[in-house]
């Protein structure tokens, strides 16, 4: 490691910290280094090396430093994503490419005086998503992100003359990818949308490269100008072959991407080059694998339940196989990722909240100050007695999946076991974080039974669980087992870290890297 990595006088951190606080006065969304920047100060005798791990989520653009040694964070911030773009069609989701690159270029601008010190970063992002890249390595497009849904437009209308030839009449561009890939693939995923892209003029005027956005900003970082992709954002993107580890060149022909369009497919660890002042820079890897990571205790023994946007449930496997309806993902360092992934998730709770502002603005003429979240939270605690079975008003079955499923886009929402004494606020909020609850458990109940027998613990993540006591006590009844919530809030932030210390070299694999970070999960870093 070069000397300039390390600080050696003990009392810098407390500089820095003024240093850093002073410049956060009307900054991001948080930030917390004082008192964490000086017990890491203390506890290692005034050494300080720091691995950052660099998380470009939907709504948020967050960083994480942790001490190299303990794990503990020494700093954490996230500004908003404010990069949303309008489409053209109200089922496209797009967001600036440049304007998330001027975030990041805001949030590493910000811990400055702690670049020193950094000894690696590792990088994550959402997934499925695609931006094109030209050859000059700059975007040519917006970012299609994972909740785009020009995947599910028809692609050609039943009885069409095109239709009969291709044998894609009545079914939607997901739905004909998948059939003619052999595999399940969803609107959102990169394929589908770069699928419809090519058959519809939408493509880039240049010769280009698509790849996910957390590639995107490895690339830029490292001063690159062509990507690269790892296995776990590679197979988010649909048609890629598991087994050996590549893009499918019979799914990506049917899909319309020619040679060039996908990029190299490298090792997870693998890096990615080193920025203007030579951090190395190292391979992204995709959100869910990243907050499995900066979440468990355990790689093999432990059940992920993430809440925010969507939601999934996730468990280790270090086999190859299949189950219906869920997702075998690549883990960085071999083995796979059991995941059961919802689009429903905290929008389903979003969409509720919405409901009951409109009931405000309509019965009442005036706008609801505010959120009403924690009203609803509240409303959730105040009537939690009511169970199925013993005798108390349970409330209303309810299923969530309002946005449908990736399997059935067109599947609704329902309500039944309606009376008049469940026909209340409170029930009708707690029927909603039943039915989150009960979708995600039946993705579990479809994971293999050695994965299911090997899990020895049920772990809490995203934002939508933290903030919602009453969804925390769902998920525990639900899967029968006690809900831990993991230690740190930006939770792929820090799983990128933990996978850049891994890919330096400072652990030997990612199950010894989790568990010597975790001797510190009982530490308050809130404090």
């Amino acid at each position: 490691m070069q000397q300039n990595n390390y600080y050696f006088l003990t009392d810098f951190v407390d500089s820095i910290d003024k240093n850093v606080k002073n410049r956060f006065t009307n900054g991001p969304v948080c930030c917390n280094v004082g008192e964490r920047g000086r017990r890491v100060s203390r506890r290692i005798g005034g050494t300080l090396m720091l691995w950052a791990g660099l998380d470009i989520g939907t709504t948020s653009v967050s960083i994480v430093l942790t001490d190299a040694a303990t794990g503990v964070e020494a700093y954490a911030a996230s500004r908003p994503n404010r990069s949303w773009i309008p489409g053209t069609r109200e089922d496209e989701r797009l967001q600036d490419p440049e304007r998330i690159w001027r975030t990041v270029e805001d949030v590493l601008r910000d811990i400055g005086a702690y670049r020193p010190a950094i000894a690696g970063v590792g990088g994550t992002g959402q997934m499925h998503g695609i931006v094109y890249v030209n050859r000059g390595g700059r975007h040519a497009s917006p970012l299609y992100t994972w909740q785009d849904r020009r995947g599910d437009r028809q692609r050609f209308p039943a009885g069409n003359a095109a239709a009969s030839r291709s044998g894609g009449g009545g079914r939607t561009y997901a739905e004909w990818l998948s059939e003619a890939t052999s595999s399940r693939l969803a609107a959102g995923y990169g394929l589908v949308t770069h699928a419809w892209n090519a058959a519809n003029g939408a493509l880039p005027d240049e010769p280009c490269t698509m790849c996910t956005i957390g590639d995107y900003v490895a690339m830029r970082l490292a001063g690159r100008t062509e990507p690269i992709i790892d296995a776990t954002n590679a197979a988010s993107l649909g048609g890629f072959d598991l087994e050996r580890g590549r893009f499918d060149p019979a799914a990506a022909e049917s899909a319309g991407a020619p040679p060039g369009a996908l990029p190299a497919v490298v090792p997870s660890n693998a890096p990615v080059g080193r920025t203007e002042d030579g951090i190395p820079v190292y391979n992204a890897i995709g959100d869910n694998q990243a907050s499995f990571l900066g979440a468990v205790h355990s790689v093999s023994r432990s059940v992920l339940v993430n809440v925010g946007t969507g939601s999934q449930v996730s468990a280790y496997a270090g086999t190859y196989g299949r189950a219906e309806g869920l997702e075998l993902r690549p883990f960085p360092g071999g083995g796979y990722l059991w995941v059961g992934a919802s689009i429903n998730g905290g929008k389903a709770y979003a969409l509720l909240e919405s409901f009951f502002r409109d009931v405000v603005r309509e019965m009442t003429g005036a706008e609801p100050s505010g959120d009403l979240y924690e009203a609803m939270n509240r409303l959730a605690e105040r009537d939690a007695g009511g169970r199925r079975g013993t005798g108390t008003e349970a409330p209303p079955l309810i299923r969530t999946t309002l946005l449908g499923t990736r399997e059935e886009p067109g599947l609704t929402g329902a309500i039944d076991l309606l009376t008049e004494r469940n026909f209340t606020a409170s029930h009708l909020v707690r029927g909603f974080l039943e039915g989150m609850a009960r979708e995600l458990l039946a993705y579990y109940d479809r994971f293999p039974e050695d994965v299911k027998r090997g899990s020895a613990s049920l772990v809490g993540a995203g934002n939508g669980l933290r903030g919602n006591p009453g969804l925390r006590r769902s998920v525990s009844e639900a899967f029968g087992l006690p809900l831990r919530i993991a230690p740190r809030e930006e939770e792929a932030a820090y799983g990128a870290a933990l996978h850049a210390a891994v890919s330096h070299g400072a652990f030997a694999s990612y199950e010894e890297a989790v568990r010597a970070w975790y001797a510190e999960e009982d530490v308050d870093m809130r404090r």
